[in-house]
């Protein structure tokens, strides 16, 4: 009886553990750098810009709204986040240029497809209009 208890336990330690860990592994680390980060671009100009490299890059994941429900997402591993929420939105520009720059998992970087800084930008400009 006394093994089944030990047993036990030390599986619901390992299960706890696990669960943190990869609760910790979920969370996107923005360096400070970026968090900091302002927009260079005005966001009332060149929107139809980022609209268009939304749709091109963005919107088979993340959807026509941006609510994480786009003809890909189903494929996707991970949150793909609602752009609409107040918790999205409630991040800088920078943490938004740093993770559509970056990517992380099974969201891809995007400094190679879209090598101007400025488009990246502007993407984030256009996500700014999928607030509820």
């Amino acid at each position: 009886m006394k093994a089944i208890r030990t047993t036990l336990i030390i599986g619901l330690v390992a299960f706890a553990y696990v669960s943190f860990i990869e609760d910790v592994q979920e969370e996107w680390v923005v360096p400070e750098k970026y968090v900091k980060m302002k927009n260079p671009t005005d966001p009332s100009v060149d929107l139809d810009i980022g609209k268009s490299l939304y749709n091109k890059h963005c919107k088979s994941c993340h959807g026509k709204e941006g609510y994480g429900d786009g003809p890909k997402a189903a494929d996707m591993k991970g949150d793909l986040g609602d752009f609409s929420s107040e918790e999205y939105q409630a991040q800088t520009d920078g943490e938004l240029f740093y993770k559509t720059s970056f990517g992380k998992d099974d969201m891809p970087e995007y400094t190679k497809k879209m090598p101007d800084d400025e488009d990246r930008w502007l993407v984030v400009n256009y996500m700014r209009t999928l607030k509820e």
